[in-house]
């Protein structure tokens, strides 16, 4: 079959449920995951035919998009940080606001001379974990998630990515972490709002585990309660905490750090301007 007929069939099947826009992005990721080729690949060779295998791989994943499921659920990885992560539906999809974070910590530690012990609280796929071991490699990186199944995909995703890093099965809202052991703490814990779900694509609300996204409306920063109490005792003094936050309440999870103790309290935007990332100093 005639690669332009495909495109075509996924326009017919899908610009109804997503978006014309939206399906010609899909089109174009299919097309280099399962053919190894670049987007404009289709433009410059009109006539391309695709074997039965790689016709059977595309509409498997047409069924699959049609059915709701995320894209990268469907291709099984996305690349962040240009590192390759292994997705499926025990985690989270990395946005690129975690990219923005992990660059935040990088720029500012990839000089830091050890020890450097970094902890990752809710690692999820193990993609902030990951790039921070890749790309400060005199770091010792360890890292905490409730889910064993998201463990296990982190683990894989490690060792893929040539790295070690210490996993282990914890809830951070009851973890014992270890008194002033790590020099950079970071997270992106769950921070949307249960009302804020009728303002998400279905492919996000209904796919990707709700508890790894959202929080009660009445306690928008649960788990910044905990994770400051958890960075103010296992924080080495002069240590970081770097955090993503709903784009809400910056000021808020601002006020908070600053009443448990920490210093330099800095809300910081992310590419679009919006209040995310919040990075703070420890002082014992």
């Amino acid at each position: 079959m005639l690669l332009k007929e495909i495109r075509h069939i996924f326009h017919k099947e899908l610009d109804h449920q997503y978006g014309r826009e939206e399906v010609e992005h899909f089109f174009h990721h299919f097309v280099e995951h399962y053919l190894g080729q670049p987007r404009f690949h289709l433009a410059m060779h009109p006539n391309w035919i695709i074997s039965k295998e790689e016709e059977g791989e595309f509409f498997r994943g047409l069924a699959a998009l049609r059915q709701g499921q995320p894209l990268h659920y469907v291709l099984g990885s996305k690349v962040f940080m240009d590192l390759n992560f292994r997705l499926n539906k025990h985690v989270l999809i990395p946005r690129p606001e975690t990219e923005e974070l992990v660059r935040l910590v990088i720029a500012n530690h990839k000089e830091d001379h050890p020890p450097v012990r970094i902890m990752d609280l809710g690692t999820g796929s193990g993609c902030i974990a990951v790039s921070l071991a890749k790309y400060i490699p005199q770091a010792e990186v360890h890292a905490i998630d409730i889910s064993g199944k998201a463990l296990r995909l982190a683990r894989e995703n490690a060792s893929a990515n040539g790295v070690s890093v210490q996993f282990s099965e914890s809830d951070m809202t009851k973890m014992d972490i270890e008194p002033g052991f790590y020099q950079i703490i970071v997270s992106n814990p769950p921070y949307v709002l249960e009302e804020e779900k009728n303002q998400m694509e279905p492919h996000v609300k209904d796919a990707e585990p709700a508890t790894a996204l959202f929080v009660p409306d009445d306690r928008p920063l649960l788990f910044y309660e905990y994770i400051a109490k958890a960075g103010r005792k296992g924080l080495a003094d002069g240590g970081y905490l770097y955090l993503e936050i709903n784009r809400r309440f910056g000021q808020e999870v601002k006020e908070l750090l600053s009443e448990v103790g920490f210093k330099d309290v800095e809300v910081i935007k992310d590419l679009h301007g919006h209040d995310r990332f919040v990075k703070a100093k420890q002082r014992i």
